[in-house]
This record gives structure tokens, C-alpha cells and sequence, in this order.
């Protein structure tokens, strides 16, 4: 099998070029590929197939776990830069996922790329949280499920404990939710790290937590966009919207690296 491994921000992925329909992968071997010991090594597995309804491209998303998820805001711009390669364009491409359709534009090495509108707004509500004990947690469906709370220093947060607590909250159940801790430094900049569901633990980057953590600060805040979003990994992701008199923001992008890492055979 030919693959290509890739990283937007640190959150590293498998891609594969399922337009034919020839691969299917099972859960496991998913799995497999994405264990760092004894596979490729991703945060998940990205497949690019036929469009469905008039976009140029689909994309398929599969946790480290092996299990599918709706959407991957990193996972999205890496996904457009190779579909871009795959078929030679480079001004701007669309394509579906079970969270929406999403459109990407280039600019060299960085993506931009439309999110699927917000939804699932919860007003903020007090949880035990193991290790920081009763927080004020937000949550926020930005085409995954997340769990946000805002914490003075997010670098003593001890996510394998509290992330991992979070995360598996009956509050969220049945699927759960990422789990999210952002430090706000200035209005308008803060830091986050997120411990991912289906990865079970922290990652260097997670988009869809980004633009989740910029836009409730927004709502918590009155802060106007853009929003700048500094990962675990060290970049900074920019997030666009535009804001509701009434209601969630819209419009909502999602601006940061995607880069090719090595092409490989397994």
C-alpha cells in the first residue's frame, strides 16, 4: 500500500488514495498503521474517494483507534494539499465529509479552510474534574464534540489525568468529547492543548479545538476575529468568523500548516 505521511501543526496522519475504491481497511489494520511502535505512526488515517455530491473530492477520517470520525480541522488542511497535489491544483478545491462540505485556498505551505457551522452550544455548567477539582466547562460541537475550560496556566494542567477525566464525563456521553484546556494570554491569543478522544491522549494539534476554544472565547469575551490559537506543537492557527447578533458565529475558517513529511510504501 502507498501512502503519504503528512502533519498540520504537529497532528500527524497516514493519507491514502482511495479514489479507486480498492482499499478497505479494517479497524485494526487502521489501528496498526497508526501505532507509533509497530505502524507508519499518525494521530489518524486520512483516505481521499470520489465525491458523492458534486464536490471535487471526499474525504474519510479514522481515528488512531481505527474508529471514524466526522471531522478533523487539521486533518482537513493536510487532506486538501494532498487531494491539491493529487490533482494538480493550487488555488482551491471542495470536498465532503459527514460534517459538511468544506472548501480550501492556498497560500504556499499554509491552508485555509471553511468549517462546518458551530453547533451543540451548552451554556457553561460546573464539573469535578480530576486534578483541578470543580470547573466551569463549556462545550461546543465544531464537527467533533468539545469539552473547553479556561484555565490560568494551561502548561501545569496534567492532561493524562484531568484531559483523560474530562474527556470521559457522563456529562458527554454516549460519544464523549475532546477535552481541552486553553490559557487566554491577551484577548484575542491564547494557548491550547487538547486530549483527543480516539487517540486517548494529548496531540500537538487539534483544529476542530481550536476554532471551539476561539470561538467561545468570543462569546465569553466579545473578542472579533480573527483569532490566533497557539498547539501544543508550537504553531499558531488563525480563526475566522463572522459574528451573530443572535446565535453562534458563522462563517467560521481555519487558517495554519500542512505539511508533506515522506512518501512511503507498506
Amino acid at each position: 500500500m502507498n501512502f503519504t505521511k503528512m502533519n498540520g501543526a504537529g497532528n500527524d496522519f497516514v493519507v491514502v488514495d482511495n479514489r479507486e475504491g480498492r482499499l478497505e481497511l479494517s479497524v485494526a489494520e487502521i489501528a496498526r498503521l497508526c501505532d507509533r511502535h509497530r505502524g507508519v505512526g499518525a494521530d489518524g488515517l486520512l483516505a481521499v474517494e470520489p465525491a458523492q455530491s458534486g464536490a471535487d473530492f471526499r474525504m474519510r477520517y479514522y481515528n488512531a483507534d481505527g474508529g471514524e470520525a466526522d471531522m478533523c480541522g487539521n486533518g482537513a488542511r493536510c487532506f486538501a494539499r494532498y487531494a491539491a497535489r493529487l490533482s494538480g491544483r493550487s488555488d482551491a478545491l471542495s470536498f465532503e465529509t459527514p460534517a459538511g462540505l468544506i472548501r480550501a485556498s492556498f497560500s504556499g505551505e499554509l491552508v485555509t479552510i471553511n468549517m462546518s457551522d458551530p453547533r451543540d452550544l451548552r451554556a457553561p455548567f460546573a464539573l469535578d474534574v480530576v486534578g483541578l477539582g470543580v470547573c466551569r466547562v463549556h462545550f461546543l460541537n465544531t464537527g467533533v464534540p468539545h469539552a473547553v475550560v479556561f484555565v490560568e496556566n494551561g502548561e501545569a494542567v496534567d492532561l493524562a489525568t484531568s484531559g483523560a477525566s474530562l474527556r470521559r464525563n457522563p456529562a458527554f456521553a454516549p460519544q464523549g468529547a475532546n477535552a481541552n484546556f486553553a490559557e487566554i494570554l491577551s484577548p484575542g491569543n491564547l494557548v491550547l492543548r487538547t486530549f483527543e478522544r480516539g487517540v486517548e491522549g494529548e496531540t500537538l494539534a487539534c483544529g476542530t479545538g481550536v476554532c471551539a476554544a476561539a470561538l467561545l472565547h468570543h462569546l465569553e469575551s466579545g473578542t472579533p476575529a480573527p483569532i490566533s490559537v497557539r498547539v501544543r506543537g508550537g504553531d499558531t492557527l488563525e480563526v475566522g468568523f463572522t459574528p451573530s447578533a443572535s446565535g453562534l458565529p458563522g462563517n467560521v475558517t481555519l487558517k495554519g500548516p500542512a505539511d508533506f513529511v515522506f512518501d512511503g510504501q507498506i
